[in-house]
């Protein structure tokens, strides 16, 4: 179960998604995205698992806003049942509104928090966060219903799939703090997919009839001149169309050569990053098959509490370096 959470919880990461962060009003931190996966649970309920990433963009540690021994605050919807946090590592406290947690925040660093909760079958989820949020990825497994939003532009970015499963996604970006809105998940209707669209155009055969007639009057001298050199073989008009075309594909066979070099300049230079993009991407799947490898051995009792939240300590630190490299291609 552990295995299963965490594959989904980040396959939010390995979507392409490195992402912008953004600002929060009135305080230093901002969840730079935010994971929701929505599926049904058997009782008809929504399981709702969410792994948000906290940024903290300043150059010193941050503590809260030093009123309590609340670091990082997160509120859940009016109506949220069976609350789990899936990280023992970072120290957490219930509340009547959700959980805060108390770890402070590196400098120029990241907190993912990763937890879930449900939701009753057919309630509309109001949504609201305490810090603004740059992208928001909601990942519905296919098959298995489709969600709705009102009060913000939600993206449907189509299926994907990972692991052997298909995913239909829903992007929503720049949500400030406080913005309240709602969303409502409806596992019998499935998302309406790309319906192609078939379009029958009805050809009809015209002849046209070309009619040539010989000018009026030619220059006696240009017709002298051409019946005295030696192509007095050819006819002018046919020549004409000939040098023309000659000429004509001289100018587009430039224009091509020309226009494919410069493509395959752009394609060396996007090589080059493209290769750049992967081996950081291979790193990022390598930590994550890390991470599920850590947490089978831990369920197993072959690893001790000490040594496993060590390691996943490690791990994690490294899986937000990883991603802090994947901006670049994008800002």
């Amino acid at each position: 179960m552990i295995k299963k959470l965490i594959t989904i919880f980040f396959l939010g990461l390995m979507l392409l998604l490195p992402t912008t962060s953004l600002a929060a009003s009135n305080t230093e931190i901002s969840i730079d995205t935010y994971y929701l996966v929505v599926s049904p649970t058997d009782d008809g309920s929504t399981n709702m698992m969410i792994m948000a990433n906290y940024t903290n963009p300043s150059a010193k540690e941050y503590k809260g806003d030093g009123t309590s021994d609340a670091v990082l605050k997160v509120t859940l919807p009016v109506g949220a049942t069976g609350f789990k946090f899936l990280d023992s590592t970072i120290p957490t406290k219930t509340t009547d509104f959700g959980f805060i947690a108390t770890q402070p925040i590196k400098a120029n660093g990241t907190e993912v928090l990763p937890y879930s909760y449900q939701m009753p079958k057919g309630k509309s989820v109001d949504l609201k966060f305490d810090y603004a949020v740059g992208q928001m990825q909601v990942l519905v497994p296919q098959g298995m219903g489709s969600v709705a939003f009102k009060g913000v532009d939600a993206a449907d970015q189509g299926s994907f799939q990972f692991d052997g499963q298909n995913y239909e996604g829903y992007n929503i970006s720049g949500i400030k703090a406080s913005q309240n809105f709602s969303m409502t998940y409806d596992k019998n209707k499935q998302p309406a997919g790309a319906s192609s669209q078939a379009s029958t155009k009805s050809t009809s055969d015209s002849k046209s009839s070309v009619t040539e007639t010989a000018p009026a009057f030619h220059n006696p001298g240009h017709i002298r001149m051409w019946e005295e050199s030696a192509l007095s073989n050819f006819n002018p008009h046919i020549f004409l169309i000939v040098l023309i075309a000659i000429i004509l594909v001289g100018i587009f066979s430039f224009i091509y050569f020309r226009r494919k070099s410069r493509k395959e300049e752009a394609r060396i230079g996007a090589d080059k990053e493209e290769q750049a993009f992967k081996l950081l991407m291979s790193k990022q799947k390598a930590i994550l098959e890390k991470i599920i490898e850590l947490e089978e051995t831990h369920g197993d009792g072959k690893l001790s509490e000490a040594d496993f939240n060590k390691k996943l300590a490690a791990y994690k630190e490294h899986l937000v370096q990883v991603k802090m490299s994947l901006r670049q291609f994008v800002e």
